[in-house]
């Protein structure tokens, strides 16, 4: 390995690799007060464990379009946190270990789920075709299957490249291009079966799109927070300048709007409709407590963020911009907590110990898994055109 890649590994102090296996132990001892919990109270145990699998899963998923997206556009934008998003889409054969639960307790949450509950209701015979289990686990192997196999591919020819093989910057051009119609398709099915149908009288068209947004917007934030991170290296400081965290501003203010707009459309649709097979999804969520919430989610997933990225100084400041990412990404858990849990006709106050201890556990496990994985190759890739100051031949 180069002298030039040996400096840019992920520094023993630097503040992710410090802070992983603390997050492991949390998570570890967090998971195991929900399996404690779950010994009595199984269903509100295995509702906390989907939102937040939903949200963690987000992430590692979400980076596969930001990855794909980078390679199809090109720019320093997507270059200084493409081995972020490498190795957070790395982290897919974990996300599938992590969905077994929801495999295993399907009976606890989803209605056509349950024989007894299909027997007593036409239209969940009626779709019985499509919503049972043994074609949901097929269908949720063939997603899996799909975004490890891109993965698997872009990450390695990216590794190839920062070897020396420029040519395979057309092979991931290629792939990325094909796999963002892959992904779209895949990730639209899999908010279906694994959100959406946990109201199976309930339907949208636009839902498989705002969930995608969701993602997209989740990883470029957590993005954000690691390249900050990743900064405190002198190294990589000379390469993450303010110009290029303007450049991610830039972009986490564009897909805050854009999730803004799918969340809004989907609800003007549907109010316009006023069809009594689609109104009861947003009157449960705007009652019982979640008004609240959703105002929450304006002013903090959407107002707060969109007036404070407007700011020029403010996208070009690492701490500032860090503060309104983690915000977003703190938004991120709010927003799929009223997007599921209401589902379960539980009010807007009454959580449970388990919401944020699944949310930490399944998030301290994954943050680890993520950082052992950025800790394996140079944290900025070489000889890519975008970043002309870390050209491997000029070394």
């Amino acid at each position: 390995m180069s002298v030039l890649a040996d400096s840019l590994q992920l520094a023993p102090g630097n503040p992710l690799r410090r802070f992983a296996p603390v997050a492991l132990i949390v998570g570890a001892i967090a998971l195991a007060a929900c399996g404690f919990i779950a010994t009595t109270a199984p269903r509100p145990v295995a509702q906390s464990y989907l939102a937040a699998f939903l949200f963690w899963s987000g992430i590692p998923i979400g980076s596969l379009a930001v990855l794909m997206l980078q390679h199809i556009t090109g720019g320093a934008w997507g270059a200084i946190i493409r081995r972020i998003l490498e190795s957070a889409t790395s982290t897919l054969p974990l996300i599938v270990v992590l969905f077994l639960p929801i495999l295993f307790a399907s009976g606890l949450l989803y209605e056509w789920a349950r024989p007894e509950v299909v027997a007593h209701d036409p239209l969940l015979q009626h779709k019985s075709i499509y919503l049972n289990l043994p074609f949901f686990t097929v269908r949720a192997v063939v997603y899996f299957a799909a975004w490890m196999t891109l993965s698997y591919f872009l990450c390695r020819w990216s590794r190839e490249q920062d070897g020396g093989k420029l040519r395979v910057q057309r092979r991931l051009e290629n792939t990325s291009r094909g796999g963002l119609v892959a992904f779209g398709l895949t990730m639209s099915f899999a908010s279906i079966d694994w959100a959406m149908s946990l109201e199976p009288h309930w339907f949208s068209t636009i839902y498989g799109i705002l969930f995608i947004g969701g993602q997209v917007l989740s990883s470029l934030a957590f993005a954000i927070l690691a390249a900050a991170a990743l900064s405190t290296q002198a190294e990589v400081a000379e390469v993450m300048t303010p110009d290029r965290f303007q450049d991610l501003g830039k972009l986490l203010l564009a897909f805050v709007m854009l999730w803004a707009y799918f969340s809004f459309s989907q609800f003007l649709i549907i109010w316009a409709a006023n069809l009594p097979e689609e109104t009861p999804w947003y009157l449960r969520r705007l009652a019982g407590g979640w008004q609240w919430t959703i105002l929450v989610i304006i002013i903090l997933h959407f107002a707060l963020p969109f007036v404070l990225l407007l700011s020029r100084g403010l996208k070009r400041n690492r701490r500032s911009l860090m503060a309104v990412a983690a915000v977003v990404l703190a938004m991120r858990t709010v927003d799929l907590s009223w997007l599921v849990i209401p589902a379960f006709d539980r009010d807007g106050g009454s959580f449970v110990a388990s919401d944020p201890l699944a949310m930490i556990g399944v998030g301290g496990v994954w943050f680890f898994f993520f950082v052992r994985q950025l800790s394996r190759h140079p944290v900025l890739p070489l000889n890519d055109e975008a970043l002309p100051e870390l050209d491997e031949a000029g070394a």
